[in-house]
């Protein structure tokens, strides 16, 4: 099921990129919003400021909700503490407030984040060292099961939980695509790299395009499998919190690492998610209170997102099915049916976007209508405890 999932999604978003990259060979913009505008007047521009703002901030939750999740066991394991040892200056609420205002507000207040990019390759390590220790992991970690007073019972429950399902339906299910999507979005950034290249041209960037998105599929891939393999039905959406030995000094290696990986990656999708805010309100000069003020209050929101949000399942699924379905299927593909309609020699490309266009209506029509139904159903069962 995942493996049939992750190529569709890796499959359409390549065509998505295409698509893209053709819109913008054709009007011969560089930046997604200006491509918007272009085609669409300030509908567009709208829209896609709109889907990029909402991925970008679905991603800074999603780090946040990691410091959130991870770095009260890794304090626990420093202090040689219980997992369930409980105390509030190891509350993760409180902590992703602490780091939020005392490490990455004061990165958001710098005025050129440039040199943070150099960060996105300590994350890429960091992910790749992640993926080892999951594999690893897997071949120390044996099953577990709950404890069953019946010997033949018991055996019979090692035997089916300690089974791999090919194909598995729960409630959570209906998240699946929504986070598949949501990983595989990085149009917003397509464009400006393309822009970048050197020697640029169509053939070249789509070659990038593909090469990493195959590398990504392949970690998504084998980090899914083996963590499935290692928890069967007990895996956690949060994968890294099921390890939770306090002597486990690589589990707390890795939990460090994505933890100082994810803090200085949230700046720089900050910093976008501003520049955009400013550029939709013609207010690119900077002005040093408008700066701070603006910062300190989306901060802010997102903290408290980040707190009241129950887990990052949540966060993947309305991402998933609003933005990351907007920014790989409907709008690459009303941008291209909008610039091609009146070239009449590309009747059968015309027709395959369409298709995509169409395909992408009916997962936000099947997708958001499921998330709502198991929110609803969630609500109903924590009202009946």
């Amino acid at each position: 099921m995942t493996m049939v999932l992750l190529t569709s999604v890796t499959l359409l978003s390549i065509y998505s990129i295409n698509l893209l990259l053709i819109c913008s060979k054709e009007t011969g913009c560089m930046v997604y919003e200006k491509l918007g505008e272009q085609v669409f007047g300030t509908t567009g521009k709208l829209v896609i400021f709109g889907a990029t703002s909402l991925q970008n901030t679905g991603a800074m939750l999603s780090y946040l909700f990691i410091v959130k999740n991870e770095l009260p066991s890794a304090i626990k394991f420093l202090m040689g503490k219980e997992e369930t040892f409980s105390a509030w200056y190891v509350d993760g609420r409180l902590l992703v407030v602490v780091v939020t205002f005392g490490i990455i507000l004061p990165l958001c207040l710098l005025k050129n984040l440039g040199y943070l990019g150099y960060t996105s390759g300590f994350s890429l390590s960091c992910m790749v060292f992640f993926l080892i220790v999951v594999i690893y992991k897997k071949f120390q970690i044996p099953c577990i099961v709950p404890e069953l007073n019946s010997t033949i019972s018991a055996n019979s429950t090692n035997a089916d939980m300690c089974t791999p399902k090919y194909v598995t339906f729960n409630s959570k299910t209906v998240y699946a695509l929504p986070t598949i999507a949501f990983a595989f979005v990085c149009h917003p950034s397509v464009l400006p790299i393309y822009s970048e290249l050197k020697d640029r041209s169509q053939k070249k960037m789509q070659m990038v395009s593909n090469i990493s998105f195959f590398a990504m599929f392949v970690m998504y891939f084998l980090t899914a499998i083996f963590g499935y393999l290692t928890f069967y039905e007990n895996v956690h959406s949060d994968l890294l919190h099921k390890y939770q030995s306090k002597d486990d000094i690589l589990i707390l290696t890795v939990r460090l690492a994505v933890i100082v990986a994810v803090i200085l990656t949230v700046p720089v999708l900050f910093f976008t998610v501003r520049s955009s805010l400013f550029e939709l309100a013609k207010k690119t000069k900077f002005n040093l209170c408008r700066h701070v003020l603006v910062t300190f209050i989306l901060l802010v929101i997102i903290n408290l997102l980040v707190i009241f949000i129950p887990s990052m399942k949540d966060i993947f699924g309305v991402v998933g099915v609003t933005s990351a379905n907007m920014l790989i299927f409907i709008l690459p593909s009303s941008l291209y049916l909008k610039i091609t309609s009146q070239d009449g020699d590309k009747g059968t490309q015309q027709i395959w976007a369409a298709l995509f266009l169409g395909l992408g209506v009916v997962f936000s029509l099947v997708s958001i209508p499921l998330v709502i139904y198991d929110w609803a159903c969630s609500s109903s069962g924590d009202e009946g405890h």
